[in-house]
């Protein structure tokens, strides 16, 4: 990641956030909360260092989520994945919302509980 202290452009900044708030896609188009964030990272990862890092973060996050959504909705069949859905569709956007305030302030995110595809 890239330090805290490292000053970026508005561009840059504006790039990232849109990485992370593109996964809200999601919540209308099934797999828009993976496209989104893949979109934005391909365009710009070669040429922003801060949108490099906060699009590999923001589709690795979205990777994640679907297979934790994708096994919760089998355990729909012994009810435990009713309750395991709404908590994983809140921490979605509550993270997603964060991520978005951290890099729009030029602070790269690292979201909890991600599987990290690609490096």
């Amino acid at each position: 990641m890239e330090s805290d202290t490292t000053i970026y452009s508005k561009d840059e900044k504006l790039w990232a956030t849109l990485c992370h708030l593109s996964a809200l896609v999601g919540f209308v188009f099934p797999f828009g909360n993976i496209i989104g964030p893949l979109m934005f990272w391909i365009i710009r990862k070669d040429q922003m260092p801060l949108v490099d890092v906060n699009g590999k973060e923001a589709v690795n996050f979205q990777i994640s989520m679907t297979i934790y959504v994708i096994i919760a909705a089998f355990l729909v069949f012994v009810l435990i994945g009713i309750p395991l859905l709404i908590i994983l569709a809140l921490s979605d956007l509550i993270l997603i919302i964060m991520a978005s305030v951290k890099t729009s302030e030029g602070t790269p995110f690292r979201y909890p509980l991600t599987i990290r595809l690609i490096k």
